[in-house]
């Protein structure tokens, strides 16, 4: 019996002993109230940049998934690489190269695209959306539905008719809350009969697809007197990557393009997917994140170095304290573990409180966010937040270290002589 006793009564002690240290330590903190708070700012403000910055970039690639989701992960769009790249040959795509693709069997619903770079209008109302001309098929791809009349028909094109389809927002810009079906708006210097006004559906990829104008793509090449295509879009039957494979090698021998090396810069057109385009944004967004993420921890490096600052003073002004501790049975191991103690105490608190700042500016930038952007959620990174509760710890630990030691190296009859 004397022999489980035993142990279990030093265990007793030992807690005892740790939680003595404890008190005492957050004693000394609790000194100079004033002074402990400016100490933990650097880290308050290291750890609240830190979850702000994971949190906000998790909801940004959150919102971006969300989308092409919604809007499905099959679409690829076909654009001349003059598209993105200023000089480049905006000629390179044609109405035959279209015919030529919608006969691939690894596609469908494909649809050309012309952009007229021309002003809506009605009456003293003007604006600026992007107008596009294209067949019916086009609101499938997009997931685009009717709010108000009728989507563009197939004898619309046939006939080549002015008639458009508003966007949810151009709606609005021109018309307030009258009913645009039937009224008559301007484009360039052509009349349209509103024939539709779809319905809202915020952004997709930061394209606002609610200030988009359809018409159809017969009238669109006579307003704008455009013979090429700007792009193309179409739906994958399967695999998009497959379709893409089949789109490029068509499009390579339809424009004698000698491209052995698959070098996509030889191309003088660009295949992309909805899900490619997400994966680079997703790319750059986390690229984003980390950066910002380094650059808000150097605030913990400040911080850290504050930490050790105060703690030497501490060490100084309590120097006959940590004499009288020592004379009294108090072994080095206990200062050592009381001034540590006091750092982690510091930046642990510190690190709360940034964690909660940092969860409510992040809460609240969404919010905000989602006034422009629509669905856009606040997601909580537990990873940022136990990564940066981990980083104040440290850093209480490493900083904190130097000044313990050197409390703990002090000589009993040294200290209590100290003024």
């Amino acid at each position: 019996m004397q022999h489980l006793f035993i142990p279990s009564r030093l265990f007793v002690t030992n807690n005892m002993l740790f939680l003595d240290t404890l008190q005492t330590a957050l004693k000394g903190i609790s000194v100079n109230k004033n002074r402990a708070m400016l100490t933990m700012l650097g880290i308050i403000i290291g750890v609240a940049s830190v979850v702000l910055m994971v949190s906000l970039g998790s909801s940004f690639q959150n919102y971006i998934v969300s989308q092409v989701e919604s809007f499905g992960t099959n679409t690829v769009d076909v654009f001349p690489k003059g598209f993105e790249k200023f000089g480049g040959n905006l000629d390179s795509l044609t109405f035959e190269d279209f015919r030529a693709v919608s006969k691939l069997s690894t596609v469908e619903n494909v649809v050309p695209i012309v952009l007229v770079s021309k002003p809506v209008s009605f009456g003293d109302e003007e604006v600026s959306p992007m107008v596009m001309g294209s067949y019916d098929r086009i609101f499938g791809n997009y997931g685009l539905k009717i709010e108000h009349g009728r989507l563009l028909e197939k004898n619309d094109e046939e006939g080549a008719k002015s008639v458009a389809v508003l966007g949810y927002q151009t709606a609005v810009d021109l018309f307030g809350n009258r009913n645009p079906v039937g009224q008559k708006i301007t484009i360039g210097d052509s009349s349209f009969t509103v024939v539709g006004v779809l319905r809202s559906v915020g952004s997709f990829l930061l394209q606002n697809l609610d200030t988009i104008v359809f018409i159809p793509y017969s009238t669109a090449r006579s307003v704008s007197g455009q013979k090429h295509l700007s792009y193309m879009t179409l739906k994958a039957v399967s695999d998009t990557d497959l379709a893409k494979q089949d789109i490029t090698m068509l499009l390579r021998q339809r424009h004698h393009i000698d491209n052995i090396d698959n070098d996509p810069d030889k191309d003088d057109f660009i295949a992309r997917s909805a899900e490619q385009i997400t994966q680079i944004v997703n790319s750059v967004t986390l690229g984003l994140t980390i950066f910002l993420s380094l650059v808000a921890a150097i605030s913990l490096l400040v911080g850290g170095i504050g930490i050790m600052n105060i703690m030497l003073v501490s060490v100084t002004e309590r120097t006959r304290e940590i004499g009288l501790r020592k004379a009294v049975g108090a072994r080095q191991s206990d200062i050592l573990l009381q001034f540590l103690l006091e750092a982690v105490s510091l930046t642990l608190t510190g690190g709360a409180i940034g964690t909660v700042t940092g969860v409510f500016f992040g809460w609240l930038l969404s919010a905000i966010a989602a006034r422009f952007l629509g669905e856009f959620h606040f997601v909580l990174s537990l990873s940022a937040i136990f990564l940066a509760l981990l980083m104040a710890i440290g850093t209480g630990l490493i900083f904190g270290i130097y000044p313990a030691k050197r409390a703990a190296a002090l000589s009993p009859m040294e200290a209590l002589r100290h003024e």
